[in-house]
């Protein structure tokens, strides 16, 4: 099989929603889907969270972490209280990082290994860049803007998982890449793993998004936060850069001593939640 022939294969098995998930995916989308239910009783929560041990410790690692203990309480030792001190809507983005994660448990070749790792880097930037600009410039909600960009690389997590199946899947056509990824794989994924439509939308939506002026909505949260992360992903072809005249339009919303201030602040928060939710 070629590697234009493994795209259609993969992308037509996404079409069909034939796609196979690592078992702990699975345990983490019972969480996932038990929180979406406005009805969750907390005690639910703390169960299902006590029945997956690596999202119990990433839970309490969480609750530990600077980003939740800025004043320096006693540590949390125990996942009800670690539940407790975070909420439900940083609990829903720790699933999201673990489950995007496990899909590259079962990559065995070193190079696609490597891919998948700097593809997280450059999620956790875009992660803690969107809760940044979500609070200091588009004004959406932070805890979505951080879920959103935890989601919006998951197309490509999924096919790298499935990339040592196809040998050459992974040689360099980024545009080729880009458009699988985006118009097939990304959004059936994103649909199996139950992301809201507002969310699924956002990130469909990205590689031809143009941005708004002044930036309000969460597509704008995420162009910005790819446009400015230090990390770029591995995968995308440089779709997301602004022409010169949006980038001096954008001037005006985000001045020299602004954007440094949001790089700096988006930094810390990496090195803050990263104990926990960013590794």
């Amino acid at each position: 099989m070629n590697r234009l022939e493994a795209f259609g294969y993969i992308a037509a098995q996404a079409a069909r929603g034939d796609m196979t998930f690592p078992t702990s995916v699975n345990a983490a989308l019972r969480l996932q889907l038990a929180l979406d239910d406005p009805n969750c009783h907390i005690e639910d929560a703390i169960k299902l969270v006590l029945a997956e041990p690596q999202l119990a410790a990433r839970t309490v690692a969480l609750a530990n972490s600077a980003a939740f203990n800025r004043n320096g309480d006693a540590p949390i030792t125990n996942a009800r209280a670690a539940v407790m001190r975070v909420g439900y809507r940083s609990l829903q983005t720790l699933v999201a990082s673990l489950v995007v994660r496990q899909f590259g448990t079962r990559i065995v070749d070193p190079a696609i290994r490597a891919k998948a790792e700097r593809l997280w880097e450059h999620t956790a930037h875009v992660a803690a860049l969107s809760q940044v600009i979500a609070k200091r410039v588009t004004f959406v909600n932070p805890d979505t803007a951080v879920f959103a960009a935890i989601m919006h690389e998951v197309g490509g997590f999924y096919l790298l998982s499935r990339a040592d199946e196809f040998p050459g899947l992974l040689d360099e056509d980024p545009e080729k890449w880009s458009e699988l990824c985006e118009d097939v794989v990304s959004r059936e994924v994103l649909a199996k793993l139950s992301v809201p439509e507002p969310v699924r939308g956002a990130i469909e939506a990205l590689r031809d998004a143009w941005l708004s002026m002044p930036p309000c909505t969460l597509l704008d949260t995420l162009i910005l936060a790819n446009q400015f992360s230090p990390v770029p992903s591995p995968l995308a072809a440089p779709v997301l850069d602004m022409p010169a005249h949006e980038d001096s339009v954008l001037d005006f919303v985000l001045d020299g001593d602004t954007l440094e201030s949001i790089l700096k602040e988006s930094a810390d928060e990496v090195k803050s939640m990263s104990t926990a939710l960013l590794v």
